[in-house]
């Protein structure tokens, strides 16, 4: 399982990144990113210490684990400068803190981001048709996610992808030791918002592309 949305220390998670990877591994998955809350105050230092993190545990176990970064609550001017310097501060995934309906996220995040052309829009809310179009174009995939509250909104993100033909991923947002999902509780999650099993499996070939490179 590829699970692409994870905090640690670093940010607002409980756990420091290797017992994530411990956890996650345990849960049975084989593809990880480790991407902690950023704004300007912040985002070079988690980046440099992940990156340290990930390249100490490469090859010492047995998952693939990248450097990420989630840029949170930032204003949305901020969102395409910070994504190029996470870039090249060495992130492997870049996400942007969606409009979720639970806090308070400043509105036009969602339309930065993809304009930003960042990998991966987290808990878009109730992101418009228009959105989803542009996120299509751009490359940009939507996130179905396991978190408590962020994913009241999966239903209508899933629905607007579908008819809109924009990609999705499945990730969890991780925070706490009972955050990992097995594969069969990602399914009950995923078909819970109206998608199918076919739809998982394209969601997990769509987070291995993005790691690959090959999107």
């Amino acid at each position: 399982m590829i699970d692409l949305h994870m905090h640690s220390t670093f940010s607002d998670g409980e756990l420091i990144p290797a017992e994530v990877v411990s956890r996650a591994i345990h849960a049975g998955y084989t593809h990880l990113a480790i991407t902690d809350h950023a704004d300007p105050s912040n985002l070079e230092y988690v980046l440099e210490r992940m990156v340290h993190v990930c390249n100490e545990l490469r090859g010492k176990v047995d998952a693939k684990i990248y450097p990420g970064v989630e840029i949170t609550h930032v204003p949305p001017r901020l969102i395409a400068p910070l994504a190029i310097l996470a870039r090249r501060r060495g992130a492997k995934v870049v996400l942007v803190h969606g409009e979720t309906i639970v806090e308070p996220v400043p509105p036009g995040t969602n339309l930065a981001a993809i304009k930003a052309g960042v990998d991966i829009l987290a808990h878009p809310g109730l992101i418009t048709e228009a959105e989803v179009r542009l996120a299509k174009k751009a490359g940009v995939y939507l996130e179905i996610t396991a978190r408590k509250g962020h994913s009241l909104a999966n239903g209508h993100v899933a629905a607007l992808a579908v008819k809109c033909g924009a990609e999705l991923v499945y990730n969890t947002d991780s925070h706490s030791p009972g955050d990992f999902t097995p594969w069969h509780s990602a399914l009950r999650i995923i078909r819970g918002a109206g998608l199918s099993g076919r739809d998982a499996r394209r969601m997990q070939k769509n987070a291995m592309a993005l790691v690959e490179g090959r999107r």
